[in-house]
């Protein structure tokens, strides 16, 4: 059971560390936001932060499934064991998933706010576009479909032989270098935003099914305290009775017998009280976990939430991107 704890502890610490790197990476897409042209340094750190979150989140989900693998083979064993190892696999599944799950969460708010910002850009130069038509834009994949259009002459501004004049004053009162850089700077965000989000979701999908899974163990962690508690009460009154059987014995090989079976009786008490205090420390975070498990993900074309829909009593329902654009993890 100390292998297994180690390595529980250790996927506790690499979600933690994913959930820090999740917090780091929203302040980033403020940053982002709020400049019309964000610093170089910036969008790298970003890009650094998602490469990290990425590389973490694929070895607690690899972790996570192995465990699962090595509970399947345990499964036609009942006992505390057994049961302590369900219910801390299960706790860490749901919390990789409600941290996994804010973090889709901020990246489908960066690419709405996004998209507003270009919008908002593409109106002030005087191209109106519909929600339908910049999702289109977007997926396109060509910045240069953004600003086609906008260097044309308009009926009637420009004056018979001052043609470059009249194309100069157009380009200075409908959309600025500034303005452009801004749309295509955005554009490019969105793209790299979007792959990250269809690397994504297979891991989400995995997870989800882990929790589906063993939606039960959650609400049992406490029974199952309750159950090496009773193993440790046991393990008490055998020692008491071995103590007192040990003042009635003869001398010799009877109290020989007596003494040893004294000394595992008292090393059953100190494993099981070793791994209640174990339960109890992952039972104060279990109750901490809201269960946060993905629905059928929405189009990603318009990342509208989907209708609820719940994968199990304990499985509150969320939004999810397009199907058809989710990949598997590299």
């Amino acid at each position: 059971m100390d292998e297994f704890f180690s390595e529980i502890e250790e996927t506790r610490l690499n979600i933690d560390k994913i959930s820090e790197h999740v917090e780091e990476a929203k302040k980033l897409y403020s940053i982002i936001l709020s400049a019309p042209i964000p610093e170089p340094k910036t969008k790298d750190d970003l890009e650094q932060l998602t490469t990290e979150i990425k590389k973490r989140a694929n070895n607690v989900r690899n972790k996570l499934k192995s465990m699962e693998r090595h509970i399947e083979e345990d499964e036609v064993r009942s006992s505390a064991d057994l049961r302590i190892r369900k219910s801390q696999h299960s706790v860490l599944s749901r919390k990789f998933v409600e941290v996994m799950t804010k973090y889709n969460e901020a990246q489908v708010d960066f690419r709405e706010r996004s998209k507003g910002r270009i919008q908002r850009q593409l109106e002030i130069t005087g191209k109106k576009t519909t929600d339908e038509e910049l999702e289109e834009m977007l997926e396109s994949g060509n910045p240069a479909i953004f600003t086609s259009g906008m260097w044309r002459l308009q009926p009637g501004t420009v004056a018979d032989g001052k043609s470059l004049h009249g194309l100069l004053q157009i380009i200075d009162s409908q959309i600025s270098k500034q303005a452009l850089s801004e749309i295509e700077g955005r554009h490019k965000d969105i793209v790299r935003l979007e792959s990250s989000i269809k690397e994504l979701h297979d891991m989400f999908m995995d997870i989800a099914m882990l929790v589906e899974n063993q939606g039960e163990m959650l609400d049992n962690i406490e029974l199952n305290v309750m159950h090496t508690v009773d193993h440790v009460e046991k393990a008490r009154d055998e020692t008491k009775r071995a103590v007192k059987y040990q003042g009635q014995a003869r001398k010799g090989a009877m109290i020989d017998r007596i003494e040893n079976n004294m000394d595992q009786s008292v090393g059953f008490v100190e494993r099981a009280v070793a791994d209640t205090k174990k339960a109890v420390k992952y039972q104060s975070e279990a109750r901490r976990v809201s269960t946060v498990v993905p629905a059928r993900p929405p189009r990603l074309s318009s990342l509208r939430a989907s209708p609820p829909v719940s994968l199990g009593p304990c499985l509150p329902s969320l939004p999810w991107p397009h199907p058809n654009t989710c990949v598997g993890l590299s």
